[in-house]
């Protein structure tokens, strides 16, 4: 593995020592810390941005700089519901788990980081309870007051899911995507699931499958706010702790490349599916419980960080004119990883109105509405939230009438005419 790590760590889960580092991403700061204009001569606090993986575990980390209350606060500026591609995931999600988990108007559903309550309304229309769990106020508020979603502003963890059993009652589904990659304490937190849980509840979370990142390249999803990137051999272990077992999994698109668990109680005695089994060999064919399955990751961001940047060289060169869309934070440890700076990409764009006006940490570029794409026309669009790619260009297809091409740079660059 690449990258000397010579200062001892132990493992967050299971307090193993023999943790070893298998990619060293250089220093960022914090993804989602965009940036004011009054914020732009001043100082920004960069950390180091490095993957560990346990070897007892399997628990992959990154360090932890920041508290999730900084990370997380009232200026927030993720909300889900700027992506049309993700809101049609969450209505077919709903329309999935109401006939599958038998929900009617005496069960209660709850969200935890239910952000602006872009899932949950899904649920009103139906008269079946919610309750959606948000640290962010800001995000709280929209859920609450634009969406009528019922909604408290908390972290998830034990001390939550007590007060949730006692003012609301146990859940009959408790829902959690791409959060719990978001989770410190990520042991404490599947606590808390199991105190929240009826006997025979179900808990469904979603997050980016830490095979599918190795094997397409998504280095780039790692960054600051993402403390644990997951196999579901990690995450069987660290639920069978807490008294949880898994009994299904999905494999989705979603992030380019996800799992949704099923997971219950144990005392609950269900059976774990063929899909459970067959991930899981999956996962052990590749490596993932032995250091060979994360060598080659270092050197295969290295060749998208080189390809890329021989790329914006030469098409400034040619006096050519590159824009990105997207302000994600994937596409902030891309562009810091790269070192990419106005220099090389004009601006950025990104359809939500409240990164809109602000600049991306570290490469201080401006994020503007997609409407100057049109208006300055630029040789080629970047693409940083490359999920999204298919939608994205749909979207601006327009950008052809002037002979414009999207650019992707992961898992390889690629030129879309």
């Amino acid at each position: 593995m690449t990258g000397p790590c010579s200062d001892k760590r132990t493992c967050r889960f299971c307090g193993g020592s023999d943790m070893e580092v298998f990619l060293d991403l250089g220093f960022s700061p914090p993804s989602n810390f965009f940036l004011r204009e009054d914020d732009l001569n001043r100082g920004e606090r960069h950390y180091p941005l490095r993957a560990y993986v346990c070897s007892a575990c399997h628990l992959v980390q990154a360090d932890i700089f920041e508290a999730p209350e900084a990370l997380f606060s009232n200026d927030y500026a993720y909300f889900s519901s700027y992506s049309t591609q993700w809101l049609a995931h969450a209505r077919a999600y709903v329309q999935m788990a109401i006939p599958r988990f038998n929900l009617g108007t005496d069960s209660l559903v709850v969200e935890i980081a239910s952000n602006d309550g872009y899932l949950l309304q899904n649920f009103l229309p139906h008269a079946i309870p919610v309750l959606g769990i948000e640290p962010a106020a800001n995000c709280a508020a929209v859920a609450r007051d634009t969406r009528k979603v019922p909604t408290i502003e908390r972290f998830f963890n034990v001390e939550t899911a007590r007060h949730v059993v006692e003012e609301f009652g146990r859940a009959d589904l408790i829902i959690g995507n791409n959060v719990l990659a978001h989770v410190p304490h990520i042991g404490a937190f599947a606590d808390g699931l199991a105190i929240a849980l009826k006997e025979r509840g179900v808990i469904t979370m979603e997050f980016p499958h830490l095979l599918r990142q190795i094997e397409e390249n998504q280095f780039d999803t790692i960054y600051h706010e993402h403390f644990s990137y997951l196999s579901l051999l990690a995450v069987r272990g660290i639920f069978a702790k807490s008294g949880l077992d898994l009994f299904d999994v999905e494999e989705l698109p979603t992030h380019g490349g996800s799992l949704r668990i099923f997971a219950g109680l144990s005392s609950a005695g269900r059976t774990p599916s063929e899909s459970v089994r067959r991930v899981l060999a999956e996962e052990t064919a590749a490596g993932l419980a032995e250091r060979r399955g994360y060598l080659g990751f270092a050197e295969r961001a290295r060749r998208v960080k080189f390809d890329l940047l021989s790329f914006l060289l030469e098409a400034r060169a040619a006096g050519k004119t590159v824009a990105a869309y997207g302000a994600p934070a994937k596409g902030n440890t891309l562009l810091n990883y790269c070192g990419i700076r106005d220099d090389l990409l004009a601006f950025t764009v990104d359809m939500n109105p409240h990164k809109q006006g602000r600049y991306l940490p570290g490469s201080h570029l401006r994020i503007d509405p997609p409407d100057r794409i049109f208006a300055e026309k630029p040789d080629y669009v970047l693409i940083l939230p490359w999920n999204l790619r298919d939608e994205i260009c749909r979207q601006m297809a327009g950008i052809g009438a002037w002979g414009g091409k999207f650019v992707v740079a992961i898992p390889q660059l690629e030129i879309i005419s």
